[in-house]
């Protein structure tokens, strides 16, 4: 039977979920890796997995219980079909390819093929994503269970029933980690503006993000509160909102980001 996981691709979120496993506990016998650049395939080969370049590499006896796809999705049209071969009423197929709609696995594998489309975000490099998930007809209760287990290794996970709702999906937690990262930069050079040192601005932007965010994870409190609970009444922070929570501030200016997201997501599927 060889490995029971077969995950094809170990770039960065690949790795990432990789990583996770090992650390739940999967034995490195029971995970197989298809990663043709040497240079992506070092975590798997130090962890003592087997790793192959490609699907005819694989052992003609292997039949993995899950295959995960962590490829580019602009390749996914050459590769996924080759999988067809695994589909089977007790084989998951879950997906981590951006763009890449239920139906085109269906497609490429099998109508009556158990799938699971998903969308993770960079924070699970460190174990703290969020991932969301939507299976089509033919995955059950078990392959849903098996599939939020593997993908709970990164951190946590929502499943949708409608697939139409993972474009703004995609465009609120899989690029929003962009945005943060942005909004860093940019409280950064505001404080330099302000007339501080930038190594000093830059270690204030940071733990205040970092520090804000850890703070609202762990709070009762929504963040209108606890936003409230930092503005005290003409100050300085009462000052600062006025401008980030005027009708032309950074709600609209957000709107307008995750919207044009979505709809390029809208776009990249087809």
């Amino acid at each position: 039977m060889g490995a029971s996981l077969l995950l094809v691709g170990c770039g960065k979120m690949g790795g990432a979920l990789l990583s996770g496993w090992l650390d739940q506990g999967i034995a490195p016998a029971d995970i197989a890796v298809i990663e043709p650049d040497p240079a992506g395939a070092g975590i798997a080969r130090q962890a003592g997995l087997r790793v192959h370049a490609d699907l005819a590499a694989l052992p003609a006896g292997d039949r993995p219980a899950t295959v995960v796809f962590a490829v580019k999705p602009q390749i996914l049209d050459a590769v996924a079909p080759a999988f067809r071969r695994f589909a089977a009423a007790d084989t998951l197929f879950l997906s981590i390819a951006a763009g890449k709609p239920i139906g085109f696995f269906e497609g490429a594998l099998s109508a009556e093929a158990a799938i699971v489309r998903a969308m993770p975000n960079t924070p699970a490099a460190v174990g703290r994503g969020i991932t969301v998930a939507c299976a089509n007809a033919a995955a059950g209760a078990a392959h849903r269970d098996r599939a939020g287990a593997l993908l709970e290794a990164v951190g946590e996970v929502a499943w949708i029933e409608d697939e139409g709702l993972m474009d703004a999906v995609t465009a609120l937690s899989g690029s929003g980690p962009a945005y943060v990262f942005l909004l860093i930069e940019c409280l950064a050079q505001a404080g330099v503006a302000a007339g501080l040192p930038a190594g000093l601005a830059d270690r204030l932007a940071l733990a205040t993000v970092a520090g804000s965010g850890e703070l609202a994870r762990r709070a009762a409190e929504p963040p209108a509160r606890l936003r409230e609970n930092v503005t005290s009444p003409g100050g300085t922070t009462a000052a600062a909102l006025e401008v980030l929570m005027a009708p032309d501030g950074l709600r609209p200016l957000l709107d307008r980001a995750v919207a044009a997201a979505a709809a390029r997501s809208r776009e990249l599927a087809g």
